[in-house]
């Protein structure tokens, strides 16, 4: 779709890093874009960063392994008291440097190597999914307080509706022209129409404590959002269900962790293979002993010593451990290639899934309009036939009701297609965020 964004560059605080974000108390003043939200969400958000977090230790783990292509240089360094013949002897030094470098393993420190990159490749797309589920829970936030706003307005359009037949009834009644019974109803409809709005603005305020919660601030405070009135829906920003699965499997995290989990595996399994084979290290050993009584180094006590060699070692039996490593290895890359080939199958259910759920919403959304168009002109004409005396109030009443019921349908339908959208983005692995600028309306 034309109008979904790519996830990229998902760090904490971007757009609110001069502002330390992780560090408000309180939210930020002025009316806050989907954009916005999104940054601040993910500069706050505890799981995020705790999924950042777990991708640095993958990082870390995945620098120190390469350690293992280069050699290892250790210092000791002693001193002892040696007891003979019922007399201690003076104290002895000893100082010595050793230095040791794999030169062959048949591959084996490669695919440890290429087990710990596809490691972090996992733990890359682990903490993209991390993201993208956030920022789609956010979306779907921001819109549901989208729908309760434009609830409580439509309340307020039905009360002041509702008003103005209870004012038409009264002047009608005391003109003689209606019974009283009128007047009653006008009374209760007016009195249900103050319960809708007072139910409209209590739904408003949970959703809004429901994205301020999402934000890591207190239900309890005030954020002002910006409305999205781009016209979207249209059958020209889809794609067809072959491009959207295209798409989902070179960008959905999920398939991508899965892949790079079964190249771990593959590589885990190598690994157990090859420490069946030998290895070949060079090593090398400088050292110096002092036995000089008098416990002071001096050119004729101190021994210097060395050496340099080449060693081969391979194991010959570990008590059955290599031949159940190899087994458990080779078993986990069957479990991983499985779960790939499940993760699959789930990702296109849920892009296929999407895809039908938006096709359907944009359908609703243009039946509510119509609903809303129609209810809307026949509130009009009742109320116009109710005050020269052609219609009755139960009519006018009936056609208040339809309109307001229509209003909502059509609220939820809108707002609704947003996030069917967004789940389709997300369904594909590419939601960076919902918006449309100025610029974009």
């Amino acid at each position: 779709m034309k109008k979904l964004l790519i996830l990229c560059g998902f760090l904490p605080g971007m757009a609110f890093a001069a502002d330390n974000c992780a560090e408000l108390r309180t939210v930020p003043d002025g009316v806050l874009t989907l954009q916005d939200v999104i940054d601040l969400g993910i500069c706050r958000n505890p799981q995020t960063a705790a999924a950042h977090a777990a991708l640095r230790v993958q990082r870390f783990n995945k620098n120190a392994a390469y350690s293992a292509y280069l050699p290892s240089i250790k210092a000791e360094a002693g001193t002892s008291k040696g007891y003979e013949k019922e007399h201690w002897n003076d104290w002895s030094y000893s100082a010595s440097l050793s230095a040791s470098y794999l030169l062959f393993d048949f591959g084996k420190r490669s695919s440890d190597m290429a087990e710990t990159l596809a490691t972090y490749r996992a733990a890359g797309f682990d903490y993209s999914e991390t993201v993208q589920n956030f920022v789609y829970g956010l979306v779907g936030a921001y819109y549901e307080l989208l729908n309760a706003d434009a609830d409580v307005k439509s309340a307020m359009s039905a009360q002041s509706v509702a008003k103005t037949a209870h004012d038409t009834a009264k002047k009608k009644y005391s003109a003689g022209a209606v019974a009283r019974a009128d007047v009653l109803k006008a009374e209760t409809t007016l009195a249900s129409r103050d319960l809708d709005l007072e139910r409209a603005k209590n739904n408003r305020e949970i959703t809004k404590g429901k994205l301020l919660t999402k934000l890591s601030f207190p239900a309890d405070q005030e954020i002002t959002i910006a409305d999205m009135e781009s016209s979207i829906g249209s059958d020209a920003e889809m794609k067809t269900i072959d491009e959207l699965i295209s798409i989902a499997q070179k960008k959905r995290p999920d398939l991508l962790r899965a892949t790079a989990n079964k190249d771990a595996a593959w590589h885990k399994r190598n690994t157990a293979f090859l420490k069946n084979l030998p290895s070949v290290s060079l090593s090398g050993r400088l050292g110096s002993k002092d036995d000089n009584l008098s416990g002071v180094f001096s050119p004729d006590s101190e021994h210097i010593n060395g050496s340099i060699g080449i060693s081969v070692s391979m194991p010959i039996f570990a008590g059955f451990a290599n031949m159940y490593g190899i087994r458990s290895a080779t078993a986990s890359y069957e479990r991983a290639k499985e779960q790939e080939r499940s993760t699959s199958n789930e990702a296109m259910m849920d892009v296929f899934t999407a895809y039908q759920n938006y096709k359907t919403a944009q359908t609703v959304l243009k039946q509510t309009d119509a609903l809303l168009k129609s209810a809307t002109e026949s509130e009009r004409v009742t109320s116009g036939m109710y005050k020269v005396g052609r219609s009755t109030m139960l009519d006018w009443q009936t056609s208040q009701s339809e309109l307001l019921d229509a209003q909502k349908q059509n609220n939820a339908a809108k707002y609704d297609l947003y996030i069917k959208r967004a789940a389709v983005a997300l369904a594909i692995g590419d939601i960076k965020a919902e918006l449309e600028n100025g610029g974009n309306k």
